[in-house]
């Protein structure tokens, strides 16, 4: 029971034993008067009858007339006159005891008001010659003390309900700081720090309200120093700190993850641009605008991730003047086009001048496939290096080995049959659902949840892996539409099988409103599946953080869940997610790899955990491909962890 109930119940019980007390006190009181007053009422009947009888006592007549007028007079129970010397009733009256006197009987049982007697001589000369005795009736006495006893019990009753409703009013507005208290502590538990602006008067309660103040204020200080150190660890280990653009060991991560046959890797091109003689530009001109240059090309590769479906690529700084580009999804139409483009731009950023023998900055590109050799891919851009540098009219080259026999998903379809089966299959609902585990680091038996992938069936009733036909997807805008045909998929399959899932949303759902009312709506429809799934948002390509709140508290809204995948690029904005109410962040797993070997990784894994720890919120690490990798992270505490090793992805 609440402290408020708790009051309230005693103010309650305490009005009850004052005003019962009270009202007993009343009733007897006037009791007690009415008694006397009944007692006197008979004796002076009595002595009045007395008196006038005197003169009349030897008319039997008379007497007997008198008594009758004094009996009819008022409420008297008996009236007599009994004879002195013989003790004979000369006259007797007496009233019907179940005379109405508006009382009820439970009422005169309650009270015991019983009749009171009078007595008086009646004189022959100096002899006493006869005794009246009168007893007054309680019937008005009745009457008056149970009309009294009604107007006591309203009068207190109503005294009583306007005490209770004033004093529980009284303490709602007292004690509405506890429930600030209570609201600002299940804001903690849900990684959001609020401060109480609304400070109480009442002093017991000023000291809690500005303890818990303080209290907040510092955790949330902590968190920010926790998250500003594992920002200041990330930079140092995967950011480039001229460009801002990522480093080589970054890259080399991507790249690796990228090679992994999973559900979602596909085929793509890896582009290298090298700046020539750019130490020849940084003798002539100087450090300073040789680095502005640098600094200009890595903000020309950065403007190229502003398309929506270019937003997975990553570009980095390699060393000096060499740059790379990451591009998953891109086919090799796209890619001469982007080459020319990009060196075309690249060449208005030097100087006239710079290089009059050669060109000044040559672009190597090769594809990949998962699957493929690391060096085999780094060899092809070395080849396509040579090729651009030993023809100046056109700087670029591409080296591939895309239809070479190690390549196990040859290019089977255009760009027109990409789009007519693609569109087909959403159309019909031609999907087959997959799910790959998340287990416990603590417990490796013990499976978290399962993450959902999808596969199409093509025309051919082929189940095409996501990493091949997502780029086509979203080139052709329609991620929202697989979104929508996977939740529905995936909430009929909760019907029949109920268990943990995970299903992930697209960015171009997050940023459409209309998609995710839709979204919201559907999952509203089906609240016994909330329990059991987790909706996902891709941590590279979030929207704003007013949509994103709001996103957020429409899916937990629902009773379903919501977390983070391919978390690392956003640890200094951890502060401004800590509110969403997440139930967990997957961590990227350019972050995971080989961190049994590379001491740096794990010492950033290591100040991530201690920031989510700070705010109760559980780590998993993706892709996971080794034994030695899962050790290191049950050392570090991980929560639960995914990957190919763990797992491979099965049918639903």
């Amino acid at each position: 029971m609440s402290l408020l109930k708790q009051l309230f119940l005693a103010i309650c019980v305490f009005l009850v034993v004052a005003f019962s007390g009270s009202f007993i006190v009343s009733l007897e009181t006037s009791r007690s008067q009415l008694t006397d007053q009944l007692r006197a009422h008979a004796q002076d009947a009595a002595t009045a009858l007395g008196l006038t009888l005197t003169a009349n006592i030897d008319d039997p007549a008379m007497v007997e007339l008198m008594v009758t007028s004094i009996f009819d007079s008022g409420y008297y129970a008996s009236i007599r006159v009994v004879n002195i010397k013989d003790h004979k009733v000369m006259v007797e009256r007496t009233s019907d005891p179940d005379d109405d006197d508006g009382a009820p009987a439970w009422f005169a049982r309650l009270v015991d008001l019983r009749p009171e007697q009078g007595a008086a001589l009646i004189m022959r000369g100096w002899e006493q010659a006869a005794q009246v005795q009168v007893a007054s009736h309680p019937r008005f006495a009745l009457g008056r003390l149970w009309d009294m006893a009604l107007g006591s019990l309203a009068w207190l009753s109503g005294c009583a309900l306007l005490s209770a409703i004033f004093g529980g009013w009284l303490l709602r507005r007292q004690l509405r700081p506890l429930d600030d208290m209570t609201r600002q502590a299940d804001a903690i538990a849900q990684r959001e720090f609020r401060l109480l602006d609304n400070i109480p008067h009442t002093p017991e309660l000023r000291r809690v309200v500005l303890a818990m103040n303080q209290m907040v204020g510092k955790l949330k200080q902590l968190f920010a120093e926790q998250a500003a150190r594992s920002d200041r660890l990330q930079e140092e280990a995967f950011q480039d700190s001229l460009t801002g653009l990522a480093n080589r060991r970054l890259l080399d991560a991507r790249l690796t993850q990228a090679l992994l046959v999973t559900e979602h890797n596909g085929p793509g091109y890896m582009l290298t641009l090298r700046l020539d003689d750019l130490a020849g530009i940084n003798q002539r001109l100087g450090g300073q605008h040789t680095d502005g240059l640098i600094r200009a090309v890595g903000d020309l590769l950065r403007e190229l991730m502003s398309s929506p479906h270019r937003q997975q690529w990553l570009p980095a700084r390699n060393r000096g003047g060499e740059f790379s580009l990451l591009m998953p999804g891109i086919t090799a139409q796209d890619v001469e086009q982007l080459a020319a483009d990009l060196s075309q731009r690249v060449a208005t950023l030097f100087p006239t001048g710079a290089s009059d023998h050669q060109p000044v900055a040559l672009i190597g590109i090769t594809d990949y496939h998962p699957g493929q050799a690391r060096d085999q891919i780094m060899r092809e851009l070395d080849q396509a290096l040579a090729m651009a540098q030993a023809q100046p009219q056109q700087p670029w080259a591409v080296s591939s080995d895309y239809l070479s026999s190690d390549y196990p998903y040859p290019p089977a379809y255009s760009a027109h049959d990409w789009r007519d089966w693609i569109d087909a299959a959403l159309t019909e609902g031609r999907l087959l659902l997959y799910c790959q585990p998340v287990v416990a680091c603590t417990a490796p038996g013990t499976v978290v949840h399962r993450k959902v992938l999808a596969r199409l069936l093509d025309n051919t009733g082929e189940a095409i892996a996501a990493g091949r036909f997502l780029p086509w997807i979203q080139r052709l805008g329609w991620s929202t539409r697989l979104d929508r045909l996977m939740l529905e998929h995936t909430l009929v399959a909760l019907q029949h099988q109920p268990q943990p899932l995970a299903l992930s949303l697209s960015s171009s759902t997050l940023n459409d409103p209309l998609a995710m009312a839709a979204i919201i709506e559907t999952l509203n429809a089906h609240p016994a599946q909330a329990r059991w799934l987790t909706l996902e948002a891709d941590e590279r390509n979030l929207p704003v953080a007013a949509t994103l709140q709001f996103l957020a508290r429409g899916i937990i809204g629902s009773g379903y869940a919501f977390g983070l995948q391919h978390f690392g690029g956003l640890f200094s904005q951890i502060g401004n997610l800590s509110h969403l109410g997440l139930a967990y962040l997957k961590l990227d797993g350019s972050y995971i790899h080989a961190i049994d070997v590379q001491p740096d990784k794990r010492l950033f894994i290591d100040a991530v955990l201690r920031t989510t720890r700070s705010i109760d919120l559980p780590l998993i690490a993706e892709m996971v491909e080794s034994a030695q990798e899962f050790e290191v992270l049950q050392e570090l505490g991980v929560y639960g962890a995914m990957g190919r090793w763990i797992g491979v992805p099965v049918p639903l």
